[in-house]
């Protein structure tokens, strides 16, 4: 549903740009975001594991993201009875060059392509191993946030993931709810919500 495109990347880089975040060099540039709070650890639990190949140092993202991941964690868990597994979260530059040298297609370090992992604003989540009626709620949820213009999501098939930008109006969309969708909305109330929005 969400077939990675060139359209994609730019809008997620027109985000990272209307929000002024930098995209991250290096570990030191990292580690001072994190002691600043820019950027939040995501905490795993009984809705979400993560990858046990992903550095602890890098399983932080912006505050909104992960509460979108929490959000979002919460609702499959509650629909499935299964976490949902983390993949990849903030990327330095210095990461992201070198995941280019070995899969050629992840995106740039640099340039209005660039990924926006750098920026702490994505995560891939691990579609591998859902099943179809998973892969489908999944794309449900995802449709509503993008439709509200929330997320901007691809499924890598190469990567088999739901790799998922969240932008930083989350958070303000977030504190008018009085619960987080925990099912497929109905289509009138995904059309009012999105008008509602624009």
């Amino acid at each position: 549903m969400f077939r990675p495109s060139h359209e994609s990347l730019l809008l997620q880089n027109a985000e990272v740009d209307r929000m002024e975040l930098p995209r991250i060099q290096d570990d030191d540039e990292l580690e001072a975001l994190k002691a600043s709070g820019a950027l939040q650890p995501i905490l795993a639990g009984d809705s979400l594991r993560f990858d046990p190949r992903l550095d602890v140092s890098r399983r932080y993202c912006r505050p909104w993201t992960r509460d979108f991941v929490q959000d979002l964690s919460q609702a499959y868990y509650h629909r499935f009875h299964e976490q949902i597994q983390v993949n990849s979260a903030v990327r330095t530059v210095k990461v992201q060059k070198k995941l280019r040298r070995h899969n050629r297609n992840a995106a740039p370090a640099d340039g209005d392509t660039a990924s926006s992992h750098l920026a702490g604003l994505t995560v891939d989540l691990q579609r591998r191993g859902m099943t179809r009626q998973q892969v489908h709620w999944m794309e449900q949820y995802l449709f509503y946030m993008k439709a509200l213009g929330l997320v901007e999501p691809e499924e890598e098939r190469h990567q088999w993931v739901f790799h998922i930008m969240v932008s930083g109006r989350y958070a303000d969309w977030r504190e008018t709810q009085d619960f987080v969708p925990m099912e497929r909305p109905e289509p009138a109330t995904m059309m009012a919500d999105t008008a509602a929005a624009n």
